[in-house]
């Protein structure tokens, strides 16, 4: 055999040890659930793994996953020291130098990417060489070989692709459940009540897998509405319904900043007024007891800013597996950074809009993201509509509900103000419901507590309109 013949035998297969290290690292620091959730679905296993520490690693580390139990370098080593498998997995050394390459769990999509490819490779390999044994032995029966040679490749493919075709039944057999769901409820709303009678009349609710867009331009309200929506989902009116867990991503105020504006939203108080220290003592002890409303609400917000789709992504998912979340706001997509600095910002924004609607269908709940509209509508003096939101088209394209929050068309500085001096008419535009009609939805908005209520022009009280509104407190 010639010397070159040699190295080819002995050449390693494909692998990288560095980016194996890089994978176990972002699994160990991520905490275990979304991680290991993800290399699950990705299809990676501890055969995946090349090195053989890394295959133990993995192997237990998919154990306390699997044991529902949370993963940290302390929890590995001491579960992998009970069962003496320490010294097979490196040593207590060296998963603490894994440990420390991680800079940014964000890049785990590309690690797992990249081990996954990189043991696909090697199967190929593997099986190649099998192939190439067996068919000096199948000269007689070549169809047979070619049929055996086929299956080992398609074995390996199949890995790969994931299964996404459903037979007609199974998407079926759910139509029939829902067409018998909204045949009991009888006209109720089937998705999640917004709080607002006639926008509730038009979508029926926010509904699961849904991406749904409210855009508006600056100080128009979007995101007191957004509040409006996750008080109404946490703290609904009707008794009896219970209560949405909702997670609120604020990359634009602080949660002290979006909790003052919850609790005088609710409790009806003047933030002015507050800011001033002239609030009565009847309206010191509403605040007190709407707190106490608030403290038991299943509300979480999170105030990081730069963050990625991804980043995002991952944060909801952690938190959707321990509390099973049921809405998602994110305030606003445009603060969402790029996860490749480097590409145009409209390229950035169609990858942050396919990611929402990825992470509502994934989920499978409703994410309400709020958008900037550009100032075209403003130039040209009229409403705006779908092609007015900012910076890409993918937004329209992908979201199941777009609503765009305006001043109504006939408004002038003077007719803007309604009865009470504080509140201000808007119109919610519905320009696009893929499963439903468009219209639109008359809103007055208090400024003085930021919150918006229900719209009748007959005078009589409005339905969720602030408690004390309009009153000097």
């Amino acid at each position: 055999m010639t010397a070159q013949g040699q190295s080819e035998i002995l050449r390693a297969p494909p692998h990288s040890v560095e980016l194996e290290q890089a994978l176990l690292g972002c699994c160990i620091v991520e905490g275990g659930q979304e991680s290991i959730s993800l290399c699950i679905q990705k299809r990676l296993g501890a055969d995946s793994f090349y090195y053989p520490a890394h295959r133990v690693l993995f192997a237990e580390m998919y154990d306390i996953y699997q044991r529902n139990r949370p993963l940290s370098e302390t929890i590995l080593r001491d579960a992998l020291t009970a069962k003496d498998r320490l010294a097979a997995a490196g040593g207590g050394s060296y998963l603490a130098q894994i440990c420390s390459r991680v800079d940014f769990s964000a890049h785990l999509p590309y690690f797992i990417d990249r081990v996954r490819d990189y043991a696909l490779v090697r199967q190929v390999i593997s099986s190649s060489e099998a192939l190439i044994a067996k068919a000096f032995e199948s000269q007689e029966d070549v169809p047979r070989f070619l049929a055996e040679a086929e299956e080992k490749i398609f074995n390996i493919s199949k890995d790969l692709v994931q299964e996404t075709a459903l037979p007609i039944d199974v998407p079926m057999r759910q139509a029939i459940q829902n067409v018998q769901s909204l045949l009991q409820r009888k006209g109720e709303i089937s998705g999640i009540p917004s709080g607002f009678t006639e926008l509730d009349h038009l979508t029926g609710g926010f509904h699961p897998t849904e991406m749904v867009v409210v855009a508006a331009r600056p100080s128009m309200g979007k995101t007191s509405l957004a509040l409006n929506f996750a008080e109404n989902a946490i703290l609904p009116r009707a008794k009896g319904v219970v209560p949405v867990p909702t997670l609120f991503f604020s990359l634009e105020m602080s949660a002290d900043q979006l909790a003052m504006r919850l609790l005088c939203g609710r409790a009806g108080v003047r933030i002015s007024g507050l800011r001033e220290g002239t609030i009565p003592r009847g309206f010191q002890n509403e605040l007190l007891r709407v707190a106490q409303e608030f403290r038991g609400a299943p509300f979480w917000i999170d105030e990081s800013s730069n963050l990625t789709i991804l980043e995002l992504r991952a944060r909801a998912r952690r938190l959707h597996s321990r509390h099973r979340l049921g809405l998602v706001i994110v305030d606003y997509l445009q603060l969402i950074a790029g996860v490749d600095s480097k590409a145009h910002r409209e390229q950035q924004i169609a990858e942050i809009s396919r990611g929402v609607k990825a992470m509502a269908k994934e989920l499978h709940l409703p994410v309400i993201v709020l958008s900037q509209l550009n100032r075209e509508s403003e130039r040209e003096k009229r409403q705006p509509k779908l092609s007015d939101l900012r910076e890409s088209g993918a937004i329209e394209q992908d979201a199941d509900l777009v609503m765009l929050l305006s001043r109504p068309r006939e408004t002038d500085e003077e007719a803007e103000m309604s009865v009470h001096s504080n509140e201000l008419l808007r119109e919610l535009i519905i320009a696009k419901q893929r499963n439903g009609p468009v219209g639109v939805v008359p809103l007055l908005f208090d400024r003085s507590v930021t919150k918006f209520g229900n719209y009748q022009d007959d005078g009589t009280e409005r339905e969720g309109a602030a408690y004390g509104a309009g009153r000097e407190n």
